[in-house]
């Protein structure tokens, strides 16, 4: 499901903050601290804001609290017109993220964003042309499991005393 789909139709029982989950697709995914805080945020305005709605959608506006459908594409399209970027950098820009946090495994970006094979291999293969120059400047000849012992020789050390 895309992230205007999502936007548009995810329902509050879509949202499990308290095992920081979200439901997309029929696949459920966790949720990282900037999406929970967002959310948390936006559940607090949605109650002030409109309290006593029945809608279940996840997004609501001053129309659709007083019915039960989603809001409009062009209501998503108003808001997210004027931001410095669009919801599919912010997707592209979240992905690499996770990959660059939590190391360059496509089997984790495949889970954590139901992302296909070929994807998620991008994404890992993206992170980790980015993290290899680090890694380089960290140890420049090498891992430091590759430069030989870490310490003196057994023979070479002082004996212990008793």
């Amino acid at each position: 499901m895309g992230v205007w789909r999502l936007l548009q139709h995810g329902h509050l029982d879509d949202i499990d903050l308290g095992n920081r989950r979200i439901v997309a697709a029929a696949t459920h995914r966790p949720l990282d601290d900037l999406t929970h805080r967002a959310i948390l945020d936006w559940l607090t305005h949605r109650r002030d804001r409109w309290p006593n709605t029945a809608n279940p959608h996840l997004l609501i506006n001053g129309q659709t609290a007083l019915e039960h459908g989603p809001v409009s594409n062009s209501w998503l399209s108003m808001i997210a017109r004027g931001l410095p970027v669009t919801l599919e950098q912010l997707r592209v820009d979240r992905q690499l993220d996770e990959a660059l946090t939590h190391g360059p495994d496509p089997l984790h970006l495949a889970a954590v964003f139901g992302l296909d094979h070929s994807t998620a291999m991008r994404y890992a293969n993206a992170a980790r042309a980015l993290l290899e120059p680090l890694t380089e400047r960290q140890h420049p000849h090498g891992s430091p499991g590759t430069q030989g012992p870490t310490s003196t020789p057994t023979a070479s050390r002082p004996p212990s005393s008793p």
